[in-house]
This record gives C-alpha cells, structure tokens and sequence, in this order.
C-alpha cells in the first residue's frame, strides 16, 4: 500500500508538476509581451523617426511635413567647402504655384537642413526664365509669407526674409510696389537693432532701385527719421 501511496504520490506530483508547467510556462514568454512596447517610447529619441524639432507638443510645421513627403522638388548636398541644393528636375520647369510659395513658407524654420532648402531653393527659383511671369501672381500669397519671417524673432529667420524680400523685387519689380505698405512696419522695428540697420537700409535702396519711384507710406518716414536721427 505503501508503494501505491507513494506511486499515486509520484503520480500525483507529476500531475502538480505538469499543472505547475503549464501555469509556470507562459512567464519565461511574458517578459517579451511586455519589451515589445518599450523600444517604442526610445524611437522617438531617434533623430530619423522623430519630429525633427523634438517637441512632442507641437506638430510638424508645414513645410517640414511636405518636405518629409517628398513634396519639395529638391535635396541638400554637402560639399566639402559649401553645401548645395540637388534638383530632381530642372527648376525651370517645376511650376511655382505652389512650390514658390512653400519655400516662403519655409523661411521661417530654424533646423537644418530645412533652412538652407527653403532659402536657396528661393532664390533658385526666382532665378529660372520667366520667372516673373510666374510670380508677379503669387504676390498676394507671397507677401504674408514674407511678413510673417520679417516679423519673427529669430534674427536669421529675419534676415532670409529681407533677403527673400530683395530678390523677389528684383524678379518682379515695380509690381512689388503696392505690397510694401504691409512689410515696412516690421523693418522699422528692426532698424533699433544696429546689427541690422545698415542691412535694411541697403534693402530699402534696393527696393527703390527695382520698383522706381515709390509712393512710400508713413512707415518710410518713420526709418528715414531713424536714420537720420540714429545713424
């Protein structure tokens, strides 16, 4: 009986041990399930994955997303001595509505590479034949763009804006004219900067210089008294 006791023991403990495995067999598994999601939170760390301004409040801006997309027509190259850009198609004929106006648009970042795109390819745009035809009907939209980097704090987001500014008076010339009203506010307040004040000053010359004889709201005289007073 003694034997049977201690068989139906044996039997019994490998019935426990079997029960136990069974129960016991998921927990060298369960540590993976739960792994699985951690290297997510870490791959937002990864500057390929994440929003390349690293906030997680604030979503791409515009020109980053459609730059992710592929939806602007040109790419960075970095040269030994100086970058770049590398065209997929010929700039002339990429049409400017709306790629003119996404590249004002782009002015306004602070992160490379999306600062050299948007303020060389710009200027390359503006650069093709007939590129005044192409943009003398964007002004309506190309404006608030510019005003909004003249406008912003960050001064080398200012100084691509007055420089996109300069260059797309040279393209469309005296058109530019009855738009500079809504820009000269944000010049004036940047002319208390020294830095820039000599820099603005050659702007305005230019933009006389492009569009011919200006009739010049308050704001000009507001900068020529600054000037004339501060220089």
């Amino acid at each position: 009986s003694n034997v049977l006791r201690m068989s139906s023991g044996i039997q019994i403990k490998s019935k426990t041990a079997v029960q136990k495995s069974k129960t016991s067999s998921p927990l060298p598994c369960s540590p993976e399930p739960a792994l699985k999601p951690q290297p997510k939170p870490s791959d937002k760390l990864n500057p390929k994955t994440i929003d390349p301004f690293g906030a997680h409040s604030r979503p791409p801006s515009a020109f980053a997303a459609i730059y992710a997309k592929g939806g602007i027509p040109c790419r960075l190259v970095h040269g030994s001595v100086k970058h770049r850009l590398q065209w997929e198609c010929l700039p002339g004929t990429v049409p400017f509505d709306p790629l003119l106006v996404t590249l004002a648009e782009g002015l306004r970042e602070t992160k490379h590479p999306y600062t050299f795109v948007s303020k060389e390819g710009f200027k390359e745009l503006l650069m093709v034949e007939g590129a005044t035809e192409k943009a003398i009907p964007l002004l309506p939209r190309l404006v608030p763009v510019l005003k909004a980097a003249l406008a912003h704090l960050d001064d080398e987001v200012f100084g691509r804006g007055l420089d996109a500014l300069v260059q797309l008076s040279a393209v469309v010339g005296p058109s530019l004219n009855d738009h500079l009203k809504h820009l000269l506010t944000n010049l004036s307040r940047r002319l208390m900067d020294k830095k820039f004040r000599e820099k603005i000053t050659v702007a305005l010359q230019k933009l006389e210089q492009y569009g011919g004889k200006v009739s010049w709201p308050d704001d000009y005289s507001v900068i020529c008294t600054f000037e004339c007073n501060f220089a």
